[in-house]
């Protein structure tokens, strides 16, 4: 088994490899002149089992095009089985047509992965689950709630904790947690007029004297997550803490959260940190690695990965 990386996350992928006690494979991932993508495996892979760590964050083109020519490097190469882990999948916002002459670029990022050669994928949290569906090749799709259940226990005094789901979509989500917690759980209904803002219309459930904990996959601009701490606590909670697995954080996210009523906001490293999220005040890092690390453990030796979320 050997464990590679390209740019997007070598932190999150050294980790791994401390966890897995192997060293980072070695590869050169760099851009010539016009900034066309240069790949180099520097060391034998003939015959090994390889895991790719590559989220495909920001800027997502560039590391979805370093992961698929890493996988070309590697097939080429004469890698054995290639495992692309992502512990981040980008475009997997984009999963149906939400309108007429849209195109569904999850299923086509899906089919560059499996056509440039990766023979299994590893993702973490995808935005929907039928995403899996998308590959034709084994997929495993990994959660973060238990990472995520250690953190509030060690935090939080369960008997006054109420689990929110920021809208109804999200609610299968939370309710898994809710169940983990053995808590209550509440719903924010809201209206999205348009991508990247969003509306609280109403809250189901009472809130009042209650430490929520607002759980999502993704957290971007960080609009629902405000909108919905301010409903919160107009309805009375003590106070408001979200739990996101990926905080892609665009724009102006860190300075709204920053500036929000939120006690904090709690985010993996599936995509890497940037300097204004690790200065943030109210915003905490856990990581992944030792769940991504085991799963690729596993995965390796032929074992069972589901049986980590029984």
């Amino acid at each position: 088994m050997k464990v590679f990386a390209g740019n997007s996350n070598r932190q999150l992928a050294e980790a791994i490899c401390n966890y897995l006690n192997v060293p980072l494979g070695k590869a050169s991932v760099r851009r010539f002149a016009d900034q066309e993508i240069f790949v180099e495996i520097q060391e034998n892979v003939r015959g090994e089992d390889v895991f790719l760590v590559q989220p495909t964050s920001y800027p997502a083109n560039d590391h979805l095009m370093e992961l698929l020519i890493m996988i070309d490097a590697m097939r080429r190469s004469s890698a054995r089985r290639i495992t692309a882990v992502l512990p981040y999948f980008g475009y997997a916002r984009q999963d149906r047509r939400a309108s007429g002459r849209t195109p569904i670029s999850a299923k086509l990022v899906s089919n560059l992965i499996t056509e440039a050669g990766a023979d299994r994928v590893m993702t973490l949290d995808l935005h929907a689950g039928q995403i899996q569906g998308f590959f034709d090749i084994p997929t495993d799709n990994l959660y973060a709630l238990p990472v995520l259940t250690r953190d509030i226990k060690s935090h939080y005094d369960l008997s006054n904790v109420m689990v929110v789901s920021p809208d109804v979509g999200g609610v299968v989500r939370a309710r898994a947690l809710a169940k983990r917690l053995d808590c209550l759980l509440s719903i924010v209904d809201k209206r999205r007029d348009r991508p990247g803002e969003s509306e609280v219309m109403n809250i189901i459930g009472d809130v009042t004297g209650k430490d929520c904990l607002l759980i999502d996959d993704i957290v971007d601009s960080g609009g629902t997550l405000c909108n919905a701490a301010d409903a919160l606590l107009a309805q009375g909670a003590s106070s408001v803490t979200a739990y996101i697995t990926h905080g892609v954080l665009s724009g102006g996210a860190v300075t709204r959260v920053t500036s929000s009523k939120l006690r904090e906001l709690v985010i993996t490293d599936s995509i890497q940190p940037t300097t204004a999220v690790q200065s943030a005040h109210n915003i905490r890092v856990v990581t992944t690695a030792p769940l991504i690390g085991e799963a690729i453990s596993r995965t390796s030796q032929e074992e069972s990965v589901s049986s980590l979320f029984d």
